[in-house]
C-alpha cells in the first residue's frame, strides 16, 4: 500500500479504534502501547506548534484537538474498567503511580491538583480567551482585508490568481480561528472530564476494594489512590501538552521564523535591557542570605550575551559604513528605488488612472456600496458586459496638487475629465433647487444643473422633487462616460490578442482563417477600435470576425471593413433604439440624398462630402429641429441613408448632433421592429412625414 493511501486511511481507522476503546476492554498491555502513542503524539504536536511560522502552516490543529481529546477520553474509559476490574493498568499507569510521586499519596494528590489548576485556569481559559478575541477581531477585519485586495487588483499591482488566493488565505483563516474558538472549548471540557474521571475512579476503587476485593480500609485506600493519581496524571501530563500546544498557536502573531529563532533574536535586540538585568542578578547575589552561585552563574549570562549583542551591532554599523562609502564612490544612492525594474516602474504610464484631492481618500474603503474602489470594480464588469471590451486595471492615489474636493481621470497619463465631490454632501439634480442651501454645479455628463447640499438635507432634497446622488455614484458615473468614450484608445493590441484567442476557443476555424491570413492583428485592432469610436458593442467577436473574412478577400480598407462588421450586427444595432415595437427613422429626400452620393471623395481619413458647404448647414439645422420635435414627445429617432453614404455624412452630422445615430438601410431592415419614418430632410427643407 502506497504512503498517501495510508495516511488517508490513519485518521479515519484511528477514529474508528477510539471509538472502540469506549465499548471493548483491552489488555494492560495494549493500554500501555496506546498510553505511550499518546503522550509521544501531544509532544510532537507542541513542537509542532512551536516551530510553524503562521498559524495557517498547521491549519488541522482544530480537527487534531478533537481527535486527540477523545482518544484521551478512550484512554481513560479503558484505564478506568482494567483499574475497577483488575486492581492493575498497565505498567505506565503503575509507573506514574509509584516512582513519579514516590508511592506517597499526598504528593501525587498534590502533583495531580497542581497540573489541573495548571491547565484548567491558567493555560485553558487564557487560550480560549484568546482564540475566542482572535475570531472575533478577524472576522471584524475580513472587510478591510478584501478591499486591500480589491484596491491591489484595480490598481495592477498583483493578477487575479494571486487575488484569488489572498481571497482563499483570508477565509482560510477566518475559519481557522473559528475553528480554533471552538477548539479550546474541547480542550477545557476535557480538564473537567479529567478531574470528574479521577474522582469517580478514587471513590469507585475505594468502595470497590472493601466490598469485593475484601482490602481493608487502608489497603484499598492506598491501592487505588496511587493508581487514580496514575491515571490522572497519564492523562493529564499530554492534556497539559495539548493545552500549551493549543495557547502558542493561537498567541502567534508573525510569519519571519520559527518561535525560537524569533524569540531570540527579539529578545536580544536591546543590549541595554540585559546589561541591566545581568548587573540585577549580581546585586542580588550580594544581598546576606542569598545563594550567590546561581545568580552569579545568571548575571555573568547576561552580562556575555549583551556584550555579544555589542559586538553584532558593532559589525552591522561597519557593514552599514562600508555600503555608504561604496554607493558615494560609485555615485549610487543607497535606497533600493534606485534599481532598474523600481524606475522602470515608476516610470510607467497607467492606462487608467484616478487621482484625488487627500480629502477624498474617505471615498476609498468606505462600506460596500460606498467604497470607491469597490464600485470601480464593478463599472469594469459592466462596460465589459455592455461594450465588449476588458477595462485595464485603473490605479487609484491621492495628489497634493489638486484643489480640495476635486478628482481628476487621466488616460495614458493625459488628463480626460476631473470634477468635484465635496465632502459630506450629495448631490441633488433637479430644475427648482432654489430653496435649498448649497453650491450650484452642472452634472458633468450629462449637463442636469444640481446642486451639492449637505448629507443631512437628503430627505429634504428628495421632497422637494430632486434626484439625489452620492459622491462616489457621481464620480462612477463620470468615469463610465470618459471610459465610453474613450473605448478605443482603451482597446491596445495585447487586449485585441487576448480576446481573439477567447473567439479562437469557441470558433477556431473563422479565427485560423482571419488572423494573420487575411488581415494583421493591427488591422483587426483598427477595425474593432472604429467601431467602438462610434459606439458599437463588439461583444459578439465571433459574427464580427466572419463578416470581416468576407471582406478582407476582396480589400482591407478601415472603412469599408467597418461597415463590413456593422453590416452583420445591423438588427443588433437597431435593436436599441426601438421604442414600443417601432423604430422611428428620419430618411434623406432621396435627390438630395443622390447628390451627396455623387459628391464623395476618398481621402487618407475615408470618404467625405465635398459639396456646398451651404446645403449641409441647411440640413443639419433641419435635422437639429426634427430631433428636438421628437425628444419633446419622449421618442428616439435615428437618421437612416445609404450604405455608401452612412460614414461620410456620420462625420458630418456628429459635428453637430453628437447623440444623434446614423444607421444605413441594411441595418435597419434585418430586424424585426416595425419602421416609422418621421420626417424627411433635405439640404433646402424638411418634410414632414
Amino acid at each position: 500500500m502506497k504512503n498517501r493511501q495510508i495516511s488517508q486511511l490513519a485518521v479515519p481507522v484511528g477514529v474508528v479504534g477510539i471509538v472502540l476503546l469506549l465499548v471493548v476492554p483491552l489488555p494492560a498491555a495494549l493500554l500501555d502501547v496506546l498510553i505511550a502513542v499518546n503522550i509521544t503524539a501531544s509532544l510532537v504536536i507542541l513542537l509542532t506548534s512551536m516551530y510553524v511560522q503562521k498559524p495557517l502552516d498547521f491549519s488541522v490543529f482544530p480537527s487534531l484537538i478533537l481527535v486527540f481529546t477523545l482518544f484521551r477520553l478512550g484512554l481513560n474509559v479503558a484505564s478506568t474498567r482494567l483499574v475497577l476490574r483488575d486492581g492493575f493498568a498497565g505498567e505506565v499507569i503503575d509507573a506514574f503511580g509509584h516512582f513519579v510521586v514516590g508511592g506517597s499519596l499526598v504528593i501525587g494528590l498534590v502533583i495531580f491538583l497542581i497540573l489541573v489548576v495548571i491547565q484548567f485556569v491558567v493555560i485553558t481559559n487564557g487560550a480560549g480567551r484568546v482564540a475566542e478575541v482572535g475570531a472575533r477581531f478577524t472576522l471584524d477585519a475580513m472587510p478591510g482585508k478584501q478591499m486591500a485586495i480589491d484596491a491591489d487588483l484595480n490598481s495592477g499591482l498583483i493578477d487575479e490568481d494571486t487575488a484569488r488566493k489572498r481571497r482563499a488565505e483570508i477565509t482560510a483563516e477566518a475559519d481557522f480561528y473559528g475553528a480554533m474558538d471552538g477548539g479550546s472549548k474541547f480542550v477545557k471540557g476535557d480538564a473537567i472530564a479529567g478531574i470528574i474521571i479521577t474522582i469517580i475512579n478514587l471513590v469507585g476503587g475505594f468502595v470497590i476494594g472493601i466490598a469485593q476485593m475484601g482490602l481493608t480500609f487502608q489497603e484499598s485506600l492506598e491501592k487505588f489512590s496511587l493508581l487514580t493519581i496514575g491515571d490522572g496524571l497519564v492523562t493529564q501530563i499530554p492534556a497539559l501538552l495539548l493545552s500549551v500546544s493549543t495557547g502558542i498557536v493561537v498567541t502567534r502573531a508573525t510569519a519571519e521564523g520559527d518561535m525560537g529563532t524569533v524569540a531570540s533574536k527579539q529578545l536580544s535586540q536591546s543590549r541595554n535591557a540585559l546589561l541591566i538585568a545581568g548587573c540585577g542578578a549580581l546585586a542580588l547575589a550580594l544581598l546576606p542570605g542569598m545563594p550567590k552561585l546561581p545568580f552569579v552563574l545568571v548575571g555573568a549570562a547576561l552580562l556575555i550575551v549583551a556584550q555579544r549583542v555589542k559586538a553584532t551591532e558593532a559589525r552591522e554599523a561597519r557593514e552599514a559604513e562600508r555600503v555608504a562609502a561604496t554607493n558615494a564612490a560609485t555615485g549610487a544612492t543607497p535606497t533600493s528605488n534606485d534599481t532598474p525594474e523600481a524606475l522602470i516602474e515608476q516610470m510607467r504610464v497607467h492606462t487608467l488612472e484616478i487621482l484625488l484631492a487627500p480629502d477624498l481618500v474617505d471615498m476609498v474603503g468606505n462600506g460596500p456600496e460606498q467604497d470607491l474602489l469597490h464600485r470601480v470594480r464593478g463599472l469594469r464588469r459592466k462596460i465589459a458586459m455592455e461594450l465588449g471590451i476588458v477595462v485595464p486595471p485603473v490605479r487609484t492615489r491621492d495628489s497634493v496638487d489638486l484643489p480640495r474636493s476635486t478628482y481628476v481621470v487621466r488616460i495614458s497619463g493625459v488628463e480626460a475629465g476631473r470634477g468635484e465631490v465635496p465632502s459630506g454632501r450629495v448631490l441633488a439634480l433637479g430644475d427648482d433647487l432654489g430653496a435649498l442651501p448649497g453650491q450650484s454645479v452642472v452634472e458633468p455628463v450629462f449637463g442636469l444643473p444640481g446642486k451639492w447640499v449637505a448629507a443631512e438635507l437628503r430627505h429634504a432634497a428628495e421632497m422637494a422633487g430632486a434626484t439625489v446622488v452620492d459622491r462616489v455614484s457621481v464620480l462612477i458615473t463620470h468615469l463610465g462616460s470618459i471610459i465610453t468614450t474613450n473605448a478605443p484608445r482603451l482597446l491596445g493590441r495585447e487586449d485585441v490578442r487576448v480576446l481573439t484567442e477567447g473567439v479562437k476557443q469557441v470558433n477556431p476555424s473563422v479565427v485560423e482563417e482571419l488572423v494573420p491570413g487575411l488581415l494583421s492583428l493591427g488591422e483587426v485592432q483598427r477595425v474593432l477600435q472604429g467601431l467602438l469610436a462610434e459606439e458599437v458593442p463588439i461583444r459578439d467577436l465571433s459574427r464580427i470576425y466572419e463578416a470581416l473574412t468576407l471582406r478582407a478577400k476582396s480589400g482591407t480598407d478601415p472603412e469599408s471593413l467597418v461597415e463590413a462588421a456593422r453590416g452583420a450586427l445591423g438588427p443588433a444595432l437597431s435593436a436599441q433604439y426601438v421604442q414600443d415595437g417601432v423604430l422611428r427613422v428620419l430618411t434623406l429626400e432621396p435627390v438630395f440624398e443622390q447628390q451627396l452620393v455623387e459628391a464623395l471623395r476618398p481621402t487618407d481619413a475615408g470618404t467625405q462630402i465635398v459639396t456646398d458647404p451651404t446645403r449641409l448647414e441647411a440640413m443639419l439645422e433641419r435635422l437639429r429641429v426634427a430631433v428636438a420635435e421628437a425628444e419633446a414627445t419622449g421618442r428616439s429617432v435615428v437618421l437612416v441613408c445609404a450604405p455608401a453614404l452612412r460614414p461620410a455624412l456620420r462625420k458630418v452630422v456628429i459635428l453637430a448632433l453628437e447623440r444623434l445615430p446614423v444607421l444605413s438601410y441594411a441595418e435597419v431592415t434585418g430586424g424585426g421592429a416595425r419602421i416609422e419614418t418621421v420626417g424627411v430632410v433635405s439640404g433646402a427643407h424638411a418634410i414632414a412625414a
